[in-house]
């Protein structure tokens, strides 16, 4: 009896590490390889031709176009990353120091945005934006301005604002979990030494705060540089990038293992900026 009692306890410790590692290589690790597979196929009369092949690589890499679309790309990404950290470190730093109810009240009013639909939000800053919108609407009756401005929608410019005024919420929480993590002990100690309140940010907040930074900034990066609707959207013929490229290969060009190539580089893109980002969060302070 007690040995199969053992066994019968002894297989679900196995069954629940079956589905642990089972499922994430079903359903994640599995496509992923597929996916890369079909990189190495290539396209021959309409057909995909299964047989090992650099030439999707080789054309990413020979191509007059694709190399300077991922770095265009890229330093959008950064930017929007940069400017969304940049404005949501001084939201989560009210909500941090806020007391009560009140921090969590206005941090779910912060993140209702999250719930609506990612289509509608996009429509709401192009009409806001647009040659009609109430940007243009309001320059005009003011007198600001002669005429419509154009310098926000349908170029980089209105995909750099879009992408930073989505994904601001993605970087406010990080930071502000991580500056609720900093000890008030720490904060009270710099004071009674005489420091500033300036130089308790620099010395205490901000580098305490740098993990939630860095994280912050990183998923907003990868949010960013694998959207492809909201420059379809609002960047215009100008507004191109690396996505859309990637969309447009598995849409109008129909040539999966070209797109699969071009996933799999930008997936690279994002491996490496994770680890850098990871590398620079476990830096010590």
């Amino acid at each position: 009896m007690v040995f199969a009692g053992s066994a019968r306890y002894g297989l679900w410790p196995r069954l629940l590490a079956a589905v642990s590692y089972g499922l994430p290589l079903t359903f994640i690790v599995a496509p992923l390889a597929s996916f890369l597979a079909y990189s190495f196929f290539r396209m021959e009369g309409g057909q995909i031709v299964r047989d090992f092949s650099l030439a999707n690589y080789r054309r990413f890499f020979t191509d007059a176009i694709f190399l300077p679309v991922l770095w265009q790309t890229f330093l959008l990404c950064l930017a929007v990353a940069l400017l969304a950290t940049a404005i949501g470190f001084p939201v989560a730093f009210l909500l941090a120091n806020l007391k009560g109810r009140r921090r969590y009240v206005l941090l779910l009013a912060v993140l209702v945005p999250l719930l609506m639909s990612y289509i509608i939000k996009i429509y709401a800053i192009r009409a806001i934006l647009g040659g009609t919108g109430f940007l243009n609407r309001f320059l005009l009756w003011t007198g600001v301005v002669d005429q419509p401005l154009t310098l926000f929608v349908f170029n980089l410019n209105a995909v750099l604002l879009t992408l930073t005024v989505l994904l601001i919420p993605f970087a406010i929480l990080p930071i502000f979990l991580s500056l609720e993590r900093i000890p008030r002990s720490l904060i009270e100690a710099s004071s009674d030494l005489g420091a500033s309140g300036l130089q308790t940010f620099a010395r205490i907040v901000l580098p305490l705060s740098l993990p939630g930074l860095v994280t912050a900034a990183t998923f907003v990066f990868v949010l960013a540089i694998g959207d492809f609707l909201t420059p379809q959207m609002v960047g215009g013929q100008s507004g191109f990038t690396f996505g859309r490229i990637v969309y447009s290969q598995f849409g109008t060009a129909f040539n999966w293992p070209f797109g699969a190539a071009l996933s799999a580089i930008l997936a690279i893109v994002v491996i490496a900026v994770m680890a850098l980002g990871n590398r620079i969060e476990r830096r010590p302070a």
